[in-house]
């Protein structure tokens, strides 16, 4: 049996997988313990789709004609030193993959800085890129702080803008642990989710409210006098002005503006304090607003109010993909070098220059994810070359988006099947699937894992690695000697000090490594003074909101057996048996005013597009319509950007109408 990461969510299962039958059974060790979701379960029905990608293509008028290695190589690497030396270095973007290891998200950042551009991101954009900005203001380091296997000894869980029984099912182990050892388990959501049916406390607020409620939470705490005085006098700063801010977030306000009830909030607040320790864990339901960097700053203020952080207490930004906190470790950010530092520190920077063999890297931020398309309606970006990732249907107002990638003089998808986003390429390359290549990921906890090969790659198709290998010698850059992936680990190991003493050995005859450690924040926070920073926010509106036209608010959601752009689950015939048909989650009296009975056709409709889908009486709220990632459901959602890039997937202002049921309707892709 072989030993392969789980190609899905950020959790960071293991599988083993038999070469011979490629059967899968889950992994008895860390982190999953010997758990699997269904997604885990049938990961390798991708691996035989009928349209994986085989061989090279490049575009020949209205077709893909096959082409060598060489030759393909040999051309896109003319044409970006061409269009550089035409435009500049920024004239060119390279996008990188969070299902794609550490060593080729290293890799392409590495010939990104090496060509003489920063413009390369990552989807953390899409999703987590909030909380990475709020972690680095206020603990200095933006990960998830502490282990898994520290939730179950918490004695309160908060989950917040979260549904961990569909989108990371393993972890609700631990969860579940926590509950039987004492714990009281929090959830805030805008409906009511599976993860509520394990909960002591359902909150279920008004979307675009979370800051009301958070501050509503700390300002029980402080009245109350139930923080951690101590901890708040030793370890951070920055508290006064968070009392003065939350003096104005009653309960009673609070209630008016979440429709929580106060005296809920009352209780909550005091369960948490009073728990004496704690987790408090958030997904994409409170970063994917125009105000979700401070969203997420409002839910650490509560933690650093109760001192439940290091071993108190943990923060868990749960990540999506299964090396989204690979993908930004390595460095395929924009905005930061490898480890999240900044590129204008200089002292790294030069490190990571002599270690490529360079004097200096360019320094100014590069364009992120959402501002490539502006970029390049405005003619300042001519050649993007993406590794792993679909924009075309996973970005918001994506017709927006593809309309650009028809501009592009050079795109060049790198990927395992002809994707949405393929059909506007110049060139597609074939990578080799999770299990035909070899290499190491990172899940949410931080945890470096390696990951076998099981099976050799089809066709003439290459792992990701090898194929950047390539293009790093075609662009004539330094340093793209490599002849294993082994030696690509090696070399990022060297970039860190907690790694320099360790072997690519040890790691894969262990359950994983920790970078930096298990633990952060025991003892002092990752700033300049080692001390933690309260942050004072306030309310800040959804970019649009709900009037006579569209008097609804269309939020997305996961499915457990649907997973992204559902490039891979909608190949695995397991899992779209276990999906069934998407539907439109809508509140049972809205639906009676709009003559709609579950299983009716209907047109739901923002001010970017419409789509339609069957609708389903649902327990969700008046005014909210629930729509699955993402099934054409980004041809709707709002493009408007937060401080961190990330644009406001959980709202938009829509309406809905009875389509009836025309002969030879299907879900829309």
């Amino acid at each position: 049996m072989k030993t392969v990461v789980c190609p899905y969510c950020g959790f960071g299962c293991k599988l083993l997988i038999d070469p011979e039958t490629l059967r899968v059974k889950p992994y008895r060790g860390e982190p999953n313990r010997g758990k699997l979701c269904p997604k885990g379960l049938h990961s390798v029905e991708i691996v035989n789709a009928k349209d994986r990608l085989k061989r090279p293509l490049k575009r020949a008028g209205s077709s893909m004609v096959p082409v060598g290695w060489g030759e393909a190589m040999d051309e896109i690497a003319g044409k970006l030193l061409e269009i550089r030396e035409l435009y500049g270095p920024d004239a060119v973007a390279f996008l990188a993959s969070s299902k794609v290891s550490n060593e080729e998200n290293y890799l392409l950042q590495k010939i990104a800085r090496l060509f003489g551009t920063n413009n390369i991101d990552n989807c953390a954009r899409l999703c987590h890129e909030a909380s990475v900005h709020a972690l680095k203001l206020t603990l200095g380091t933006g990960a998830q702080t502490n282990p898994y296997e520290d939730i179950e000894r918490f004695k309160s869980v908060l989950i917040w803008g979260y549904n961990p029984a569909e989108t990371h099912p393993v972890v609700m182990d631990y969860i579940r642990r926590a509950r039987k050892g004492g714990a009281r388990v929090i959830v805030v959501d805008v409906r009511e989710t599976t993860t509520m049916a394990f909960a002591d406390y359902k909150l279920i607020i008004k979307p675009g409210t979370d800051i009301a409620l958070a501050n509503a939470i700390v300002h029980v705490i402080i009245e109350e006098e139930l923080y951690d005085e101590e901890f708040i006098r030793s370890r951070t700063v920055g508290f006064s002005e968070v009392r003065m801010a939350v003096r104005k977030y009653t309960p009673e306000y609070a209630e008016r503006v979440t429709g929580v009830p106060a005296e809920t909030i009352v209780e909550v607040a005091r369960a948490l304090a009073l728990a004496g320790s704690g987790a408090v864990m958030w997904g994409m339901g409170l970063t994917q607003h125009v105000s979700g960097v401070e969203n997420v700053l409002a839910v650490i203020d509560i933690a650093l109010l109760l001192g439940y952080i290091g071993e108190k207490g943990g923060l868990y930004p749960m990540r999506g993909q299964n090396n989204v906190q690979g993908a930004a470790y390595m460095g395929a950010l924009s905005e930061f070098l490898p480890g999240y530092v900044p590129l204008t520190d200089e002292k790294f920077r030069k490190r990571v220059a002599s270690l490529w063999g360079v004097e200096d890297l360019p320094t100014e931020r590069g364009l992120y994810l959402t501002e490539l398309w502006d970029a390049i309606e405005g003619g300042d970006l001519k050649a993007l070359y993406i590794v792993g990732e679909n924009p075309a249907v996973s970005e918001a107002d994506f017709m927006k988006v593809r309309k650009s990638l028809r501009k592009l003089d050079l795109l060049v998808v790198q990927d395992i099947f002809p994707t949405r986003t393929a059909r506007y390429a110049h060139y597609l390359l074939p990578a080799s699937a999770f299990c035909e290549k070899e290499g190491s990921y990172m899940n949410s906890e931080r945890r470096i894992q390696w990951s076998e090969r099981v099976c050799e790659p089809v066709g003439d198709s290459k792992p990701d690695w090898e194929i950047l290998t390539m293009l790093g010698r075609a662009l004539g850059l330094p340093g793209f000697n490599y002849t294993s992936v082994e030696e690509v680990t090696a070399e990022y190991f060297r970039l860190f000090p907690e790694l320099e003493e360790k072997s690519v050995e040890k790691l894969k005859n262990s359950d994983g490594i920790f970078l930096p450690k298990k633990r952060l924040h025991t003892w002092e926070f990752a700033t300049p003074d080692g001390k933690a920073r309260f942050m004072a926010v306030e309310m800040i509106t959804p970019w649009e909101a709900p009037d006579e036209d569209y008097p609804l608010v269309l939020t997305t959601v996961r499915l457990i057996g649907h997973y992204n752009t559902g490039e891979m689950t909608l190949r695995s015939p397991s899992l779209v048996r276990l999906m069934g048909e998407p539907r439109a989650l809508i509140n049972e009296e809205d639906a009676e005013k709009l003559g709609i009975k579950s299983g009716d056709w209907v047109e739901i409709e923002t001010r970017r597009g419409r789509i339609r889908m069957r609708a389903e009486i649902g327990n969700v709220p008046q005014r909210l319509i629930v729509v699955p990632f993402h099934f054409k459901a980004n041809r709707l959602t709002s493009p408007a950007l937060n401080k961190a890039g990330t644009p406001e997937f959980k709202f938009a202002a829509a309406r809905v109408r009875k389509l009836g049921n025309p002969n030879g309707l299907k879900v829309q892709r």
